[in-house]
């Protein structure tokens, strides 16, 4: 099946993206038919922070379009903090959605956690992944320290690369979801985090959204 990724939200997702199901269909064989269009970093930072979920949707469906004319027969937005305008998105794309939200829900419900810690951005851990994350407890940053990790996580997302003081800065905010709040393993749910995470050993279990959601596509390139 040839998906087409929404990308540029922000480059190291996108590339994360695009290697992972490189990697995947390496490993299995298959031939891959792949889309990627590019979005603009500032205009989903922008429309995020208004709360301007139409305008966000507007802009991912007139991509999709471009995708759908490609040759695309689905699309994924590679960002979970993209995922805000996710339901105005749906009831316009011309395609269908390989949505992460239900994907991570799935996934972190099979693995017998009872509480996760969230990074990413602002709403993403203030909503527990937009209301999505049912299936277990989960815990977020407390008080100024939410807005912190959003300002962090934002300053590396859009540049698409990571300080050794944002690194540490995530490293704590982290250790302090498992250590104060009982987090059992920390979510990681920006596809940017692993800027930071990647081939580092923070000290606790760690789970990448993107990694779950990169799965998802490959299934449905795979059928």
């Amino acid at each position: 099946m040839h998906v087409g990724l929404i990308g540029g939200i922000g480059p190291a997702a996108t590339w994360l993206y695009y290697r992972g199901l490189v990697e995947a269909f390496q490993d299995s064989g298959d031939p891959m038919d792949l889309t990627i269009v590019h979005a603009e970093a500032r205009d989903l930072v922008r429309n995020f922070t208004e709360g301007n979920t139409d305008a966000q949707a507007a802009i991912f469906a007139a991509l999709i379009s471009r995708m759908k004319d490609a040759g695309a027969e689905m699309a994924a937005v590679t960002s979970v903090g993209g995922h805000f305008c996710i339901e105005e998105l749906k009831a316009i794309s011309p395609l269908p959605l390989i949505n992460a939200i239900p994907e991570i829900d799935r996934d972190i419900s099979g693995r017998g956690i009872k509480r996760v810690g969230l990074l990413g951005t602002r709403r993403v851990m203030a909503t527990g992944i937009y209301g999505g994350l049912t299936s277990v407890d989960w815990v977020a940053p407390r008080g100024d320290e939410l807005e912190t990790v959003h300002a962090t996580y934002v300053a590396m997302a859009v540049p698409g690369v990571v300080t050794e003081a944002q690194r540490a800065h995530l490293f704590e905010a982290g250790r302090a979801l498992c250590d104060e709040q009982g987090a059992e393993v920390v979510l990681l749910s920006g596809t940017d985090l692993f800027l930071a995470f990647e081939d580092h050993d923070p000290g606790y279990p760690v789970i990448d959204s993107a990694d779950i959601h990169i799965a998802a596509i490959a299934r449905h390139q795979a059928a």
